[in-house]
């Protein structure tokens, strides 16, 4: 059956690399671009169709490369243009599409443009940034820095404070001046001249920000000025576009990917990935995952969007705890629940991502404080200390929710550092490496990688997969998550037990039918009723 609006980015799965962690070439301990070609064969085999890359532009590293210091180069520590451009071509051999993260909310405070607005109110580049005049110690207002403390940074020479919603050496592009656009414009289109195929926006909701008016995400210009953006550069090829957007809401979230094809092809949205963490508070404050509110907001996304927008289906990234430890059991069920919770996401309507080594069943690590690297964890623990928290406390949410859950090195063999450098890593190698890697998982037919690569394979052979509306079935059932997909005459149905029980169902009578089975985690099928601890089944309705 042929579906009207057809994209190659609805049909694909997109594969997140995170290069510092992937693969090292040269022994200094950090991934690199020729880490990542080296490794590009056995995506392919994964069978994904674009690569998503963490930052890679050249960037000081206040923030992890989320601060760019040269939108057209690539830091010296991943390698340079030119393994680029040969990453993009090698890739495309490969039918793997390269998209690039993009920074456009603010620059590194090394960027050429913010040294010249430095240097004078006149000055050509000073409009670039988002400047107040002020008094020094009396910022404009109170607006706060995602990072801690004021969102404000005095400059005594020319008696004006800047304005950085992040780190200090973040400052806020000014997306109120054309000549600012233009520039980022020209510098995309440049990439796009590259053969990139596609990007994500960092950020992206806070570019229209109205600071003396306290509103930063959402402001009353960003859809206008993401439509110029969509209009001067993504709509001049076929592209992957996706926004990071922490405050959409499903309304929002139609805007921005619109079928028009006027703003993006489709947003990250985090609702679900809040959903284990105390209510008015923030996500180190841990609580148990509310499980019937899990299928909720997942099926709300499902069915919001349905015709009006379009779904990215995640569990894990750069800055989130790796799933299998998350909302699995990364011990005696490691294997099922890591092959459930991807049947899960996988049979959904939207665009699927996985994490680099989400396809191995990469757990978290615990860590003495130490070994860890991340700022945000290590600022939370000197924070929590001071305020009197217990260590073992501090210790227990950063083991749940730390992002360097998700940056230890990729586990590619049993060897030293797990084939991932002949060096010294920048962060510890999870100590599992020897148990779970992509050697062992490779030669092993019921491994979780071939499990992976079954479910791509699958969305590749059944449009129903990627363009079948949604239905959740067993709402109000505490272990069991169940639900259809159908197109035309076609229908999916997924069924998994999310917790270690063995749990009983009763299909509804529409669905009583015969089933042919696509895809399962257990290896021999028991009576249709009965489901194992963490057992997932994904059939074809005849």
């Amino acid at each position: 059956m042929t579906v009207g609006n057809n994209k190659w980015w609805k049909e694909t799965v997109v594969y997140q690399i995170y290069p510092r962690s992937f693969q090292d070439t040269n022994g200094d301990g950090i991934g690199d671009l020729k880490g990542i070609i080296s490794r590009l064969d056995y995506l392919a085999e994964l069978g994904i169709g674009a690569i998503w890359l963490s930052p890679v532009c050249k960037s000081p590293q206040d923030d992890n490369g989320y601060d760019i210091s040269d939108y057209q180069d690539i830091d010296p520590m991943f390698g340079s243009l030119q393994d680029m451009e040969t990453l993009i071509n090698e890739s495309k051999k490969r039918n793997i599409r390269i998209v690039m993260d993009l920074v456009l909310n603010h620059s590194s405070d090394e960027h050429p443009w913010f040294l010249e607005a430095k240097k004078s109110k006149d000055n050509p580049y000073h409009d670039y940034y988002v400047w107040r005049d002020g008094v020094e110690g009396t910022p404009p207002n109170d607006l706060r820095s995602c990072f801690g403390g004021s969102a404000w940074e005095w400059v005594p020479e020319l008696g004006q404070y800047y304005l950085h919603l992040f780190s200090v050496r973040q400052p806020d592009l000014n997306w109120d001046n054309p000549k600012v656009r233009q520039e980022i414009y020209d510098m995309i289109n440049w990439w796009m001249d590259k053969g990139v195929g596609g990007f994500r926006l960092d950020v992206i909701d806070l570019i229209a920000k109205e600071p003396d008016r306290k509103i930063t995400a959402n402001g009353p210009n960003l859809h206008k000025y993401i439509q110029e953006l969509s209009r001067e550069t993504f709509q001049k090829g076929d592209l992957l576009t996706v926004g990071e957007t922490w405050g959409a809401t499903p309304e929002i979230a139609k805007l921005f990917s619109n079928p028009d094809g006027s703003e993006f092809s489709m947003v990250f949205q985090f609702e679900h990935i809040m959903l284990d963490e105390q209510e008015g508070k923030g996500k180190w404050d841990l609580a148990p995952l509310d499980f019937l509110k899990l299928k909720q907001v997942l099926s709300k996304w499902q069915t919001e969007l349905k015709g009006e927008g379009w779904n990215s289906l995640f569990w894990n990234n750069h800055d989130l705890p790796r799933i299998v430890s998350r909302w699995g059991n990364d011990g005696e069920y490691r294997v099922e629940s890591a092959k459930m919770l991807a049947t899960l996401l996988h049979g959904m309507h939207g665009t699927p991502y996985i994490y680099q080594g989400e396809e191995l069943g990469m757990t978290n690590v615990h860590y003495p404080i130490e070994d860890f690297r991340d700022i945000e964890l290590l600022n939370l623990y000197k924070e929590r200390i001071e305020s009197g928290y217990a260590h073992e406390d501090i210790m227990e949410s950063i083991y749940a929710k730390g992002r360097d859950n998700a940056r230890t090195p990729m586990q590619w063999d049993a060897s030293e550092h797990a084939g991932f450098t002949a060096g010294q890593p920048w962060i510890r190698v999870n100590p599992n490496y020897t148990e779970i890697n992509a050697a062992g998982e490779l030669e092993n037919p019921d491994s979780i990688f071939h499990y992976y690569k079954k479910l791509i394979r699958l969305r590749k052979e059944n449009n129903v997969i990627v363009y079948g509306d949604y239905k959740l079935l067993f709402p109000e059932d505490k272990e069991l998550f169940g639900y259809t997909r159908t197109l035309g005459e076609t229908t999916l149905l997924v069924l998994c037990n999310f917790y270690g029980n063995t749990v009983s169902y009763e299909i509804p009578e529409e669905l009583a039918g015969e089933k042919e089975l696509l895809i399962s985690n257990y290896s021999d099928e028991v009576s249709a009723g009965t489901l194992r601890p963490y057992e997932a089944r994904m059939y074809l309705l005849k």
